[in-house]
């Protein structure tokens, strides 16, 4: 057995060990799993959750979030509070509202024939409500808005400036997400077609001067909140059967040559040491981060 994932199976958080078994090593392990909810950094996590659900990264969107990323049992009857108040959020009458820019009630701009919606909130809570076996039929209605929101080009964009005409990365990759684990025939092709927004640009540069196109997409990072790099999109091109594609293998050959003697690293973060109650193992460009590496190895197993 390697090194670091026997340094992760030793790990005293239950999370990092029922990630390793079941999606590197591919085994059961529902022990592991059993004990996710119990565990000090998740019971902190969701004793931590105020009434605001975007709360950044406190509020109950984020916590579930985190929680379905990590493997939290499906089912807890202890969630159910914290999805009341992202449906209540996400649901709200303003979302099936449109209006012009310049308008002063709430709702979705509708410009140019395209919707400029956060899609990346009702994106995710549709995958971790899913995840967490926290969705019932009010789900069907997420679904039903991202669907509606879709741009020509397969994805999402929030930018009001009446000339993007493209679709944005952050923006796409949730909702591309939710709707391929949502899993109806229309979800899962225009889940497809929202692949191809990645796919055309493999994974991270730029269609026309095949760049880099943002210095973070080159960078690991865990959680990966709204935000886009190479591992997130490679994790969603494994959820969705997708890494065989060879436009993956310049990402795939990117993300590899990032391993460390231990593993993977985070490079950079986006929460703060007050910003969040969990631990996700800090940032370095010289030590492996547990939460990445697990990634790292899953998408690499699966590719």
């Amino acid at each position: 057995m390697r090194p670091e994932i026997e340094g992760l199976l030793a790990s005293p958080e239950p999370a990092i060990r029922w990630l390793v078994r079941s999606r590197v090593l591919g085994e059961a392990a529902e022990e592991d799993r059993a004990a996710i909810p119990a565990s000090e950094m998740v019971r902190r996590m969701v004793a931590g959750v105020g009434s605001q659900p975007y709360a950044k990264w406190q509020g109950a969107h984020w916590v579930l979030a985190a929680l379905a990323e990590i493997g939290h049992p499906p089912g807890s009857a202890e969630l159910i509070p914290l999805r009341e108040q992202v449906l209540a959020a996400w649901l709200d009458e303003s979302y099936d509202r449109e209006v012009s820019v310049a308008y002063g009630k709430r709702g979705i701009p509708l410009l140019d024939g395209r919707y400029r919606a956060h899609a990346s909130q009702q994106g995710y809570a549709l995958w971790f409500l899913l995840k967490l076996g926290l969705a019932d039929e009010r789900c069907d209605r997420l679904a039903e808005m991202l669907l509606r929101w879709q741009w020509p080009d397969g994805g999402w964009n929030c930018d009001r400036n009446p000339a993007a005409s493209a679709s944005s990365f952050m923006e796409t990759l949730l909702p591309m997400r939710g709707l391929w684990l949502y899993g109806t025939p229309r979800a899962r092709e225009a889940a497809r077609a929202a692949a191809e927004v990645f796919l055309t640009r493999r994974l991270a540069f730029g269609a026309r001067s095949g760049e880099l196109i943002r210095a973070e997409f080159g960078k690991l990072h865990f959680p990966l909140y709204w935000h886009y790099d190479i591992l997130g999109g490679l994790k969603a091109m494994g959820e969705m059967g997708l890494l065989g594609d060879p436009r993956c293998s310049e990402a795939l050959e990117m993300l590899q040559s990032m391993r460390l003697a231990d593993g993977w690293p985070a490079h950079a973060r986006y929460y703060s040491a007050t910003s969040d109650n969990a631990d996700w193992g800090g940032t370095s460009v010289k030590r492996a981060n547990p939460w990445v590496t697990i990634d790292a190895l899953t998408v690499l197993g699966g590719a």
